[in-house]
């Protein structure tokens, strides 16, 4: 897919998976809207971004994705200002390791990895559908196949296990992505996941320092492992191919209970009450 001109949002964008995706689409003449939590981070990137590609166009806009409200107020800000959107890269993502909650009293993994992509996706769509041919991108993990959706706990009130809540969420991504997919046939848009790699990236800040040493055995380097993210969101190889499930630029193997239907639709129905849509 020729990325040149045309529009792209990137989420979680000012480090790791997502700054390397930046940085490489704004040198291919990408468009980036770039929703930042922290501006102060955000205006740090811009100006490496257009350091390195001069000429780059960079648009910071205020995001926690932490809150409905901000992510509805930065739709609206997209809205007002864009038409188009060929590109959107739902890749922030946290792993908390004790029990939090979002500013609107959801535990906190659930909102920021499912919720907050499940919800901008939605406001987006209409423009993103009218952008055809178009990609979105959900940056999951292979940890989706340890669990299943827990639908008479979703939140681990019950029973808290920031591993199972992390895996969970990630999970959500893969059923999100089969369910929209499958939504969005014959429109031109196409939706796929991936999982990036254990890459060493400030996802694992809050983790005890013994479970650390051991990830860091197989951890890759932000820059490989925005590689797939970058594939999916590029490659003209891809063109039509909608659903999957990727790593290592390939389409990978998933769980049954990740490409169930039923699961994937009653996971779309709650998230739309959560989501207010």
């Amino acid at each position: 897919m020729e990325v040149k001109g045309k529009t792209a949002i990137i989420t979680g964008a000012t480090s790791g998976i997502g700054r390397m995706a930046a940085l490489n689409l704004a040198a291919r003449g990408a468009i980036l809207v770039l929703p930042a939590r922290s501006m102060e981070k955000g205006e740090a990137l811009k100006k490496e971004i257009q350091d390195k590609n001069p000429g780059a166009v960079v648009e910071l806009m205020p995001c926690d994705l932490a809150s409905m409200n901000d992510i509805r107020e930065f739709a609206d800000a997209f809205r007002a200002k864009h038409d188009r959107l060929h590109i959107l890269i739902n890749n922030a993502g946290i792993w908390e390791m004790k029990r939090r909650e979002s500013a609107d009293g959801i535990e906190l993994n659930f909102a920021v990895n499912h919720l907050a992509p499940f919800l901008l996706t939605n406001l987006l769509l209409d423009i993103i559908k009218d952008s055809a041919p178009a990609r979105i991108v959900n940056v999951s993990s292979m940890i989706h196949k340890r669990t299943r959706m827990k639908f008479n706990d979703l939140e681990k009130k019950k029973r808290w296990s920031s591993m199972h809540a992390y895996a969970q969420s990630k999970l959500a991504n893969v059923l999100f992505t089969r369910k929209l997919a499958r939504d969005l046939e014959g429109s031109g848009v196409t939706v796929n996941c991936l999982h990036p790699g254990v890459v060493n990236t400030r996802l694992f800040d809050q983790m005890p320092s013994f479970m650390l040493k051991v990830f860091q055995w197989f951890m890759i380097s932000p820059e490989k492992g925005a590689q797939t993210t970058i594939h999916l969101a590029t490659s003209p190889a891809l063109n039509g191919i909608s659903g999957e499930y990727f790593a290592k630029n390939k389409v990978a193997k998933t769980t049954r209970h990740a490409k169930d239907m039923k699961v994937a639709e009653q996971l779309w129905e709650a998230s739309e009450v959560y989501c207010g849509l």
